[in-house]
């Protein structure tokens, strides 16, 4: 992008999709076909991790930070079946009833993928090892004069994979074929050169 095209701000969370995540037993990680979570209306995702100083001469003589990930909401219109079947480990009966039982307590992970408008492009995120760290609550309301429509929270944990991977995000420079592929299959960052990288595999670190 041209330094004349370069976004100077950010709003409108969208395009929210959900890519199951496997790691084999030689340690390679894999990712599905990523899935459109419709209904997205808000994602709030705070750091986590700490600086813890060490002393010495009188000074801090040493400060070592770690990077934990994030964990936070993201808050969406209404949790689809398949999210609710492949994500949350609910089961569906023959009469097409969700089930869910607290046999089912290992949590599945996956990649999420977002993006934000921008004044010039929108700006899109992966998160590559996230978890629903808590159940979301079973709430509505009585219909007063007019229809309000509720919501579905889930407390989601984005944490570090083995090999370190956080996190990625499109910028200024991002070549088109990335850009325009990004949720075609996960992000994998190049190992070879500060280019752009396609594949869906990786070892682990």
């Amino acid at each position: 992008m041209s330094q004349t095209t370069k976004n100077k701000i950010k709003y409108n969370l969208k395009n929210v999709h959900v890519a199951k995540l496997t790691k084999s037993d030689a340690g390679v990680y894999s990712y599905g076909t990523p899935k459109s979570l419709p209904g997205a209306v808000s994602l709030s995702l705070d750091s986590e991790g700490e600086a813890s100083p060490f002393y010495a001469d009188g000074v801090v003589y040493f400060r070592s930070v770690t990077n934990n990930g994030y964990s936070g909401d993201l808050e969406i219109a209404l949790i689809p079946d398949w999210f609710r079947e492949e994500i949350l480990s609910e089961t569906k009966d023959d009469n097409g009833v969700l089930i869910e039982t607290a046999n089912n307590v290992s949590p599945v992970y996956f990649a999420l993928l977002f993006e934000f408008d921008g004044d010039q492009r929108t700006i899109r995120h992966v998160l590559y090892n996230c978890t629903v760290s808590s159940r979301p609550t079973v709430e509505s309301s009585t219909k007063e004069d007019t229809i309000e429509p509720g919501t579905e929270t889930l407390a989601i944990s984005a944490d570090p994979r083995d090999d370190g991977l956080v996190k990625a995000k499109s910028g200024d420079d991002t070549d088109a074929t990335t850009y325009q592929n990004w949720y075609q299959s996960v992000y994998i960052p190049s190992t070879t050169s500060s280019g752009s990288g396609s594949s869906n595999e990786e070892p682990a670190g």
